[in-house]
């Protein structure tokens, strides 16, 4: 005689939720290569999709579409700036982090660069503070501190800032050829990171490093 089968137990609910979470993480990263490679509006859901071996109704069902993982990647790096601004470094030190924070994600930087050529991306309300970006405003507290020279504008040092972040990623070839190594290896991360210190740490009030 053939034996019973024991019925298929159902999983438990933290199985369940570790499973949505891991599904939910690998449409988020599909999606960050997908805005990456093609830009939001030439982005697809079946192609993020496909890239995250899932069927395309879950990220409707986790994210509400194409808008929302957007949204979703807009929301996570928002909150590691947040992480690296609560941690009250000095300048020097905040602008290494800041840096490090975009080279742990070249696609992400790539997403951007989309956005900017294209104009594409969902409209995303950017806060003020009495009509300044917010970061704006905290560079200029850091300069009435003395962390940075009076005759410096903090809106056009963001500005060279964000360009030193963006180079490694949109143009390596360039950074290899003036370096001496590769743009993605840990050599030039790690010199990189010095550099920047001792850059900004010119830059205080006084002008010592």
């Amino acid at each position: 005689m053939m034996e019973k089968s024991s019925p298929r137990r159902a999983p438990e609910p933290d199985a369940r939720r570790r499973d949505a979470e891991r599904t939910r993480e690998r449409i988020v990263e599909a999606a960050l290569a997908e805005f990456a490679a093609k830009g939001y509006a030439g982005a697809r859901v079946r192609g993020i999709a496909e890239r995250a071996g899932v069927n395309a109704q879950l990220i409707s069902y986790y994210f509400g579409g194409k808008e929302g993982l957007y949204r979703e990647i807009l929301d996570r790096w928002h909150a590691r700036e947040a992480g690296i601004e609560g941690r009250e470094l000095p300048l020097p030190e905040f602008v290494a982090a800041y840096v490090d924070a975009t080279l742990d994600s070249p696609d992400l930087l790539r997403m951007f660069v989309w956005e900017g050529l294209t104009a594409g991306g969902p409209a995303v309300e950017q806060p003020t503070v009495d009509g300044e970006a917010p970061e704006v405003v905290a560079l200029r507290e850091r300069q009435a501190a003395g962390e940075l020279a009076g005759d410096i504008d903090p809106a056009y040092l963001l500005v060279a800032v964000m360009g030193a972040t963006a180079a490694p990623a949109v143009m390596p070839q360039h950074i290899e050829r003036l370096c001496g190594v590769a743009a993605d290896s840990d050599e030039f991360r790690t010199r990189f990171a010095e550099q920047l210190r001792v850059i900004v740490g010119h830059l205080r009030a006084g002008g010592g490093a």
